[in-house]
């Protein structure tokens, strides 16, 4: 078994462009939120400038399912989802193969009665927005997917999507770049450039570019980065770990999931395979610092985390990573371009023997290549969407794992937002001051 990320650290940077002296807009990341903000910014007529301390798609937007699902998300997202669904339509219309998208239907796989009446509720959401979400029930399920796991029956939406992540962002990246975005890889943001409490310009490690707005679209990293701003963002990470099969029959199509393991068929004629919603979490400040707006979360969620020990050198969350930096001098972004956690291969042979536990006809499948990337998360899993109290500076974060899919929806949103047009929905769910305003921490369906 190799560990083999999509793309990793030894990936080249690709996106070398100049730094302009000024910008309409900085954008920070290079992952799908930032590369879809910038392109629809571009194509609005302002000067974009997207600078990723590492490599486009490096992190965990290459590393995650590949899944477009609007199926079982937060009734918040669902409006945006849909907008997403359309714009990877719209960009596979323009970009061709290059994405690996593919309408294949997402189904969640009911272990028991009660999952059965979880998404039984779920259904009353999905009816009013609209979509073709449906549940079947044994002996359905065992015709379309013959099988020895003993599901009760699944939740299905046909409409929902797959990509192939590690093709699509930078695809979606040079998309942008051939429409004006100024790209630039191996170029870490240091700092913001303030006065008055207003956004001025950024300050990078090649330089500062002048600005009135900038976006952060930093994953696991953005957290830090909005600390050392001054604004409180109680951020986490955990590391997910992903599997690709070997070239298999083509037994399924779409993409599935149950409590053990989830699998989504492949364009290279393998399938993606990952430990379901299992997770391994490292324990560092911002853990301790931020455990009181976690707790409804680790009540519900802790039987699905592995704790670890204190975090690895390097990482957002460890407890020599420096809080506090000087914009003059090297930040924790360019001592680790690229967060490439390795897999928990103790998870992927458990995931070669459940499936081939529930698929005999298939058997337990050989592994081509493993991989892990750390999913940013927030306290009610859903993100931030909005602009900060600092006047001109704006984050889409804390996309909890299912970032991928809604990724356009978000750019989109982010690009209107922030050419101050009225919101095409409502984003009060999504709000910054969410965590600090005395609201409840509502947290995303458990389905």
């Amino acid at each position: 078994m190799r560990p083999a990320p999509p793309i990793g650290p030894d990936s080249p940077p690709v996106h070398r462009a100049d730094l302009p002296e000024a910008a309409d807009v900085v954008v920070i990341g290079g992952g799908i939120a930032g590369v879809t903000t910038a392109l629809y910014l571009a194509r609005d007529g302002l000067r974009v400038v997207l600078c990723e301390k590492g490599v486009i798609a490096g992190e965990q937007s290459s590393r995650n399912w590949g899944w477009i699902r609007a199926q079982g998300r937060d009734e918040a997202e669902i409006p945006v989802m849909l907008d997403a669904r359309r714009l990877w339509s719209s960009l596979a219309q323009e970009l061709g193969d290059q994405l690996g998208l593919a309408t294949c239907g997402v189904s969640f796989l009911a272990p028991d009665e009660a999952a059965m009446a979880r998404y039984e509720g779920w259904l009353d959401i999905a009816r009013a927005h609209g979509l073709d979400s449906r549940v079947i029930g044994r002996q359905a399920l065992a015709a379309l997917l013959p099988h020895r796991a003993g599901w009760a029956g699944a939740l299905q939406t046909p409409s929902d999507m797959r990509a192939e992540p590690g093709q699509a962002v930078p695809a979606i990246a040079r998309l942008a770049a051939s429409e004006g975005v100024v790209i630039r890889e191996h170029c870490a943001v240091r700092a913001l450039d303030l006065q008055d409490g207003r956004v001025a310009g950024v300050v990078t490690e090649a330089g500062t570019i002048r600005t009135d707005r900038v976006l952060l679209a930093g994953g696991a990293w953005s957290g830090l980065f909005a600390g050392n701003a001054g604004l409180a963002l109680p951020q986490l990470s955990v590391r997910a770990t992903v599997a690709a099969t070997e070239a298999l029959p083509e037994f399924w199509s779409g993409a599935a999931t149950d409590s053990r393991f989830a699998f989504r068929r492949r364009a290279d004629g393998g399938y993606t395979l990952a430990p379901g919603m299992a997770h391994d979490f490292w324990i560092g400040p911002a853990a301790l610092r931020h455990m009181r707006a976690y707790l409804p979360m680790i009540r519900r969620d802790l039987r699905l985390t592995r704790l670890q020990g204190a975090a690895p050198r390097g990482y957002p969350d460890a407890w020599t990573t420096r809080r506090r930096w000087r914009p003059d001098a090297p930040s924790p972004f360019e001592a680790m371009r690229v967060l490439s956690p390795p897999p928990n291969t103790a998870r992927v042979v458990r995931l070669q023997d459940d499936f081939g536990a529930a698929f005999p006809q298939v058997g337990r499948p050989r592994i081509r290549a493993a991989w892990a990337g750390m999913i940013d998360t927030l306290p009610d899993q859903v993100p931030v969407l909005d602009q900060t109290p600092l006047s001109g500076f704006f984050i889409a974060t804390g996309l909890s794992g299912h970032g991928f899919g809604i990724g356009p929806g978000v750019g989109r949103v982010m690009a209107d937002m922030m050419q101050g047009r009225p919101p095409a929905h409502d984003l009060r769910r999504f709000r910054f001051a969410r965590f600090s305003d005395g609201s409840p921490v509502r947290l995303g369906p458990d389905l």
